[in-house]
């Protein structure tokens, strides 16, 4: 069996050949194929944050765009979901974005707390001590994620999320 991808834009094509009828269901439920960006070879989508305090958010991928988004708030978590030369897609946790030039994006990870009240644990247990609630909005910089919580740092106290309180990381993602 040959597995081919051919990547357009955010589109994947996946040709499969030398498989009965009946198998190609089969084997595309299965492949996990990562798209990966086509400037720097980095996994698509993929999380990273503002690195300044303002941010233009183009129409598309160029100064003589339109800017149809502001961002400012510096250390947002921001999805990156293409990219074009010195120019990445990105979106917010709400889906708004466009367009921005790289030198405004950091690798650094941080989450934004999703739910009411984030109840900020001492150690990745529901029924540990709490150490800092955080309201939603909040911006917490991520340490590192297990399967199902997240070890972050909010205005300088450390403690454990679940993972489902937080936008900027996806479920089955984990990091030290």
């Amino acid at each position: 069996m040959r597995v081919w991808v051919m990547t357009c834009g955010a589109v994947a094509l996946h040709l499969v050949v030398g498989l009965a009828p009946g198998q190609v269901e089969a084997q595309a439920a299965d492949a996990q194929v990562e798209v990966r960006g086509a400037v720097t070879n980095l996994p698509l989508p993929r999380y990273v944050s503002l690195k300044t305090s303002e941010g233009n958010a183009r129409r598309g991928p160029g100064l003589t765009h339109r800017i149809d988004w502001v961002f400012n708030r510096a250390g947002m978590p921001l999805r990156v979901t293409a990219e074009y030369e010195n120019w990445r897609r990105i979106e917010d946790a709400e889906g708004v974005g466009g367009w921005v030039h790289y030198s405004l994006l950091s690798g650094t990870r941080t989450a934004l707390v999703t739910g009411p009240m984030l109840d900020l644990r001492a150690t990745p247990l529901p029924d540990a001590g709490i150490v800092l609630q955080a309201e939603a909005g909040v911006i917490a910089r991520l340490l590192e994620c297990r399967p199902e919580w997240c070890r972050v740092t909010i205005d300088g106290e450390r403690g454990w999320a679940p993972k489902a309180a937080l936008w900027g990381v996806d479920p089955g993602e984990s990091f030290e």
